[in-house]
């Protein structure tokens, strides 16, 4: 039975002051090092037959697809679905500093991880609401073929849930790294099935 084959990657490490912040929407850059992360990616993929590449509407996707990209002449093809989740007022804010300043959404969050909307922001649902279509349209027109997808921790995440079958409340069992690959192979016979998690 045949498939299509998704590259799934990470961006490369953000800009930053070293803390974990949730950037949301924020169109931060990537360090050096996250350049490098993407140029590794791109080393790994160069013999695969990658018959085009995607990511989302934010630089820091952006410049790894054009890396990821560029020996196999194809263009980076960004599309606004595969943003990753909106958090509105948290956004550019670390973990500590969210608690403080909301310590009751905080704690909302945390315990309805699935359902919970940050003020300003979107709930997982709902990223799963714009990711998961987006991605059947891409597999969709690349059938039988190899392609890429440079996205954020969140909007991986959803996707390989989606994958494995797993509830979105246990979306943060599964770790995305900064450059991180991940191999899913989405059969015709709608079975997707994860070859290779944060590679």
């Amino acid at each position: 039975m045949s498939y299509t084959r998704l590259y799934l990657c990470r961006h490369g490490e953000v800009c930053g002051d070293g803390r974990r912040r949730y950037n949301g929407h924020r169109d931060v850059d990537i360090t050096d090092v996250g350049v490098r992360q993407m140029e590794r990616l791109r080393d790994i993929l160069l013999d695969k037959p990658v018959d085009a590449v995607y990511c989302s509407d934010l630089i820091r996707t952006i410049k790894g697809a054009e890396i990821i990209g560029g020996p196999h002449g194809a263009q980076a093809l960004s599309r606004a679905e595969f943003r990753e989740r909106g958090v509105g007022f948290w956004e550019g804010m670390s973990y500590d500093e969210i608690e403080a300043a909301y310590p009751e959404d905080w704690n909302a969050w945390l315990g309805d991880i699935v359902h919970f909307v940050p003020p300003g922001g979107e709930s997982l649902l709902e990223v799963s609401a714009r990711v998961l279509p987006a991605l059947n349209e891409t597999l969709a027109a690349h059938k039988g073929k190899e392609v890429v997808l440079v996205g954020h921790g969140g909007v991986n995440r959803v996707i390989l849930s989606h994958a494995l079958g797993l509830d979105m409340k246990n979306i943060f069992r599964i770790e995305q790294y900064y450059g991180a690959l991940n191999i899913i192979d989405f059969y015709d016979d709608g079975m997707p099935v994860v070859k290779l998690l944060n590679g």
